[in-house]
């Protein structure tokens, strides 16, 4: 990797970096947040979507929420660890396979809480030959076996499996070469490569999965950032692409996050990102998606959280 930034832990930093910005949120914000996302912990340790029983996705979500606001007690993380090594011995999907593992190091790097052993090497050799699986001659990684061509998004999600469970990626190169075949001309990056428009979240993958890469300098982002300038609407948020006229706090949460990793919050107005993101908040906590929406989960909370605390470490630099 000679002449590339030196590769690092990009969801630990992150968190680190989201946990820091969290502190400058008032006490009435992240006690409430807290409460409301201890309070959807199921019987069983797990969390849910909106519906249906506990996973492991909707799991690593709210540990990730409770995590960053310093409310993930001992308790809570114990529990959740117990969901997820009952989760451990069966099959599950791709997603669900990289949630748990994301839920894991949660666990064991918050609490101390172990899910799965050091001694136990053969689930690392089992995830890194079922993301295999995944893995197109495009460079890119699809997102089920049988896919032909390559997800940005499940590329970045495989990546940064790869740094958790702490095994190489095969080829990164062509990983860097997958990805700038997924730049649109006109900034930004398309999901798959049948895509007619480049969104939001797909560029924030991308990037993601540079910097994960320690690739950041490999490519020219300056009409990614014109991109991402454009997606800010009237309501402060962004919105997942040119097509859609409603922010949401997905497309926000990742936007920001895309803009800090390439020092270039300054074309955005952060201060209106910030109103939008609260005015997402319901009493007696969470969030919801966008404007037209009317029902809190666990996931959106994370993103109106980690939005809120990104926004307040710009506004406070």
């Amino acid at each position: 990797m000679s002449g590339h930034e030196s590769p690092q832990s990009y969801l630990h930093e992150l968190t680190l970096r989201l946990a820091i910005g969290a502190l400058n949120l008032s006490p009435e914000v992240r006690q409430s947040q807290t409460d409301w996302l201890v309070a959807q912990q199921r019987a069983d340790g797990g969390f849910a979507g909106r519906e249906g029983e506990s996973d492991p996705y909707y799991t690593a979500f709210a540990l990730r929420g409770l995590w960053i606001l310093d409310g993930l007690t001992p308790e809570v993380g114990e529990r959740a660890a117990s969901f997820l090594r009952g989760r451990m011995q069966r099959r599950e999907s791709i997603i669900d396979m990289i949630s748990l593992v994301f839920a894991a190091a949660i666990c064991e790097l918050s609490v101390g809480a172990v899910v799965i052993r050091d001694d136990d090497d053969s689930w690392r050799h089992n995830i890194a030959q079922l993301l295999s699986t995944l893995r197109t001659g495009d460079g890119g990684f699809a997102k089920t076996p049988e896919g032909r061509a390559g997800s940005t998004y499940q590329t970045f999600l495989s990546v940064l499996c790869h740094e958790l469970i702490e095994v190489p990626v095969p080829n990164p190169d062509d990983i860097v070469r997958f990805l700038a075949s997924q730049a649109h001309v006109d900034g930004g990056f398309l999901e798959i490569r049948a895509a007619k428009r480049p969104g939001v979240n797909p560029t924030a993958a991308a990037i993601g999965t540079l910097k994960a890469l320690g690739r950041l300098d490999t490519m020219d982002h300056t009409a990614t950032i014109e991109f991402l300038s454009e997606m800010q609407s009237d309501e402060g948020g962004m919105t997942a692409n040119t097509r859609i006229p409603f922010a949401d706090l997905l497309s926000t949460c990742t936007g920001l996050i895309t803009l800090v990793d390439l020092d270039a919050t300054s074309v955005v107005n952060v201060a209106a990102m910030q109103k939008f993101a609260m005015m997402m908040q319901r009493s007696p906590g969470g969030f919801v998606a966008l404007s037209l929406d009317d029902t809190t989960d666990v996931e959106y909370t994370f993103y109106g959280i980690a939005s809120l605390s990104l926004c307040a470490s710009e506004l406070t630099r």
